[in-house]
């Protein structure tokens, strides 16, 4: 399984706008209403709703927003990088400039593991963190992230 699978170009963000966990969760669910026709308020009622269990920020700059959806027939992922970094309860306390955001249908149990560990995976790499970070654009960061899936 690659990310690339299933990580869309056009659900790239290469600069948030966001400055806060809700408002990126909010940036992110218009995009994937935008792009791929998910309601944006039931994509980010699931999103908040798994934040209240515990922040999906990982630490080390990272988060990875997921969630589940009856309505998506496929995993969906979303990539949004923040220069200035958002405040999202990560586990280090720092604050967050790479965020993977996974959705997946509600039966998709084994998938949407594999996928969360593949995205885990890849951003052990501090190399490959800092590539994302400077990146000028979202076709540079799909281009980065493409580059590292096909090396694991």
């Amino acid at each position: 399984m690659k990310i690339v699978d299933f990580l869309q170009k056009d659900l790239v963000i290469g600069n948030l706008s966001s400055k806060t966990k809700q408002e990126t969760l909010k940036e992110f669910s218009q995009c994937l209403e935008k792009v791929a026709g998910l309601k944006a308020d039931k994509v980010l009622n699931v999103l908040l709703e798994r934040e209240k269990l515990g922040s999906t920020g990982i630490g080390e700059g990272v988060a990875i927003p997921h969630g589940k959806l009856k309505e998506i027939p496929k995993l969906i992922c979303c990539f949004g990088k923040s220069e200035e970094g958002i405040d999202f309860d990560a586990i280090d306390g720092n604050p967050v400039h790479i965020i993977f955001l996974l959705l997946a249908p509600e039966t998709s149990a084994g998938t949407h593991l594999k996928a969360l560990a593949r995205i885990s995976k890849i951003l052990k790499d501090m190399d490959f963190r800092q590539n994302l970070i400077k990146a000028k654009n979202a076709e540079e960061i799909y281009q980065i992230i493409q580059e590292e899936d096909d090396k694991l």
